[in-house]
């Protein structure tokens, strides 16, 4: 499973989270710093990722084209990175489902 983060989220959390999620990237590591969401939106498509945001956009572009990629939206509002971590490896079981799933384009994660 690989995980593209949105640059919302730390891109310390390729590195804190290489042991569950080894292939993640964050758009400053890929030449895509700055880039607007079509762009992350069709990297993550092409290339197997799947989104982790904490924003909306990405939750509404899943509803309106389905997937792939697939979409985790955390649903914190401000928070640490190490929390978000934390949310990342206590559902790793719920996202490797997701993951496996074939209907379900975006889950949500609080």
């Amino acid at each position: 499973m690989k995980l593209l983060f949105d640059e919302n989220i730390s891109h310390k959390l390729v590195r804190a989270l290489a042991d569950l999620y080894p292939d993640c990237a964050h758009p400053r590591d890929i030449g895509l710093k700055t880039s607007d969401d079509l762009l992350l939106w069709e990297h993550a498509k092409n290339n197997d990722f799947m989104i982790v945001s904490k924003d909306s956009d990405f939750y509404y572009r899943s509803l309106l084209f389905k997937h792939p990629p697939k979409v985790i939206w955390i649903r914190r509002g401000n928070c640490a990175t190490k929390t978000i971590e934390s949310i990342l490896r206590t559902n790793y079981d719920e996202i490797k489902q997701f993951y496996n799933n074939e209907f379900e384009a975006c889950l949500i994660l609080l």
